[in-house]
């Protein structure tokens, strides 16, 4: 039996209505035991344990190391990071990706850009076998409620992106582009995901910290010219990490962002280790929960975080040495 995961944001009673709302779709057409939906099969508001968030990541991985495809709901500029660690996280192992989403709006580089994208980082796009969007509204009904009728629109709606997504899913969809294990020996390679926010010089000192344990290094380019296709360096980007056997990822901001967020998904999934520094947030607190500095995906996703790049360097050396002690390393 293939089993179905549906990655959603799960933060508010409407989020999970909607999830469930796809999981009983793909339940009727392919048997309740086909899907897992994290919440409800986790039984999270519920659950005892004496670490409960590292239990959670450990149920929902657990799932995602053997999934035949993924229903992910994406929707919104603010894309939430645990989905997208997921879909990083099934991507990398080649699985089926189908992406729903109701969002009306694209996203481009720039405001007079012809190159638009569904999504606010093209690699999401890229990893994804095929996106169900319906960005319009249902048509008018007959209620005497305006508000009604709204609410009928977007039912209708939501009703047509969960019926294409059974319908999808019924069919062959192509495998997500996935990752090879990392390379353990031969030249050394890092992939380095940059502030979304601002301060390259930031993507400066960590590639030098790199370099200096004979790292060759790869900055995502995806947003550093906006004259170039955001597609095709989004390939590009997901090559390097292919033939990388470390991620450095900037996490900072008020929420992890999506290509970062991916990419800690990705790594966990293919045994990459991956570094971000503390991201400097609010915790999350939550009933029976320990204290969250992130989504909880992207908490425990991390091999380590670092404060500065001292500490950054003592998560290397727990692995390799630097190039002084053991002969040159070419670099790029």
């Amino acid at each position: 039996m293939a089993l179905y995961y549906v990655a959603h944001r799960l933060f508010a009673a409407h989020d999970r209505a909607l999830a469930a709302y796809v999981a009983h779709h793909l339940a009727r057409r392919f048997g309740p035991d086909a899907v897992f939906l994290p919440f409800c099969d986790t039984d999270e508001e519920n659950l005892d344990h004496p670490c409960k968030g590292r239990r959670l990541f450990e149920l929902d991985s657990e799932r995602l190391a053997r999934i035949d495809a993924m229903v992910a709901i994406l929707h919104g500029p603010s894309l939430d990071d645990g989905v997208c660690m997921e879909i990083g996280y099934a991507a990398s192992r080649g699985v089926p990706i189908l992406a729903v989403t109701t969002d009306f709006q694209v996203y481009g580089p720039t405001a007079d850009t012809a190159l638009r994208s569904l999504f606010p980082d093209p690699l999401l796009q890229h990893v994804v076998s095929r996106v169900i969007s319906v960005p319009q509204l249902g048509p008018p009904g007959g209620e005497d409620d305006r508000f009604e009728r709204f609410l009928a629109q977007n039912l209708h709606a939501i009703t047509r992106a969960a019926t294409e997504t059974v319908d999808a899913l019924t069919g062959w969809l192509t495998p997500s582009p996935a990752l090879p294990p990392p390379h353990i020996n031969g030249q050394r390679t890092a992939y380095v995901e940059p502030p979304l926010y601002g301060g390259d010089g930031w993507t400066t000192r960590v590639s030098d910290a790199l370099r200096a344990y004979g790292f060759a290094t790869h900055r995502a380019e995806r947003f550093t010219n906006a004259a170039t296709d955001p597609t095709l360096t989004a390939v590009e980007d997901w090559t390097a990490l292919a033939h990388a056997s470390l991620a450095v990822v900037d996490i900072r901001g008020p929420e992890t962002p999506p290509g970062a967020a991916l990419v800690i998904g990705a790594c966990a999934a293919t045994g990459r280790p991956v570094f971000a520094p503390e991201p400097g947030c609010w915790w999350t607190f939550a009933h029976g929960r320990e204290p969250n500095y992130r989504n909880l995906m992207i908490q425990y996703g991390l091999t380590g975080t670092f404060s500065d790049l001292d500490e950054l360097t003592k998560h290397l050396e727990v692995r390799w040495q630097p190039t002084s002690r053991r002969g040159p390393t070419a670099t790029k």
